[in-house]
């Protein structure tokens, strides 16, 4: 008869699980509000830190190919804690991996992406003798 006991008591501890993961799994909608937010363009990150907190510098940098000759000016820093950075780094990467799916892989390396002769003038075409 203790074995029974023990198994019934179980059983409530057994359902609250699932219930449990269920909730952690569906997303909390949080309302946000969003009318001073100021949205600006960078194509430059640098991502520096200390024990506590990372340092996300945005800045626009001029001259995406090659090394700049003028230093990139930050124009927004975001400091965050790394448990905030790792919900960052999640949400990212599930936007980044839904983008690919649909369009197809990211290539980050410029030099890969630039096709030869773009931007260059067209060749005059040769005179007929």
């Amino acid at each position: 008869m203790a074995d029974t006991k023990s198994t019934d008591a179980a059983k409530p501890e057994a359902a609250a699980a699932p219930a449990a993961a269920e909730q952690a799994q569906q997303p909390v909608q949080v309302q946000v509000v969003d009318d001073n937010a100021i949205a600006t363009y960078a194509n430059f990150c640098r991502v520096t830190g200390s024990p506590e907190e990372l340092i996300v510098d945005f800045g626009l940098n001029p001259q995406p190919i090659g090394v700049p000759k003028d230093p990139i000016q930050v124009k927004q820093r975001i400091i965050v804690n790394f448990f905030t950075a790792k919900r960052l780094l999640a949400a990212l990467q599930m936007s980044v991996a839904r983008h690919e799916s649909v369009f197809g892989v990211l290539e980050t390396d410029i030099n890969k992406r630039v096709r030869p002769g773009i931007g260059q003038p067209a060749p005059a075409p040769a005179k007929k003798s």
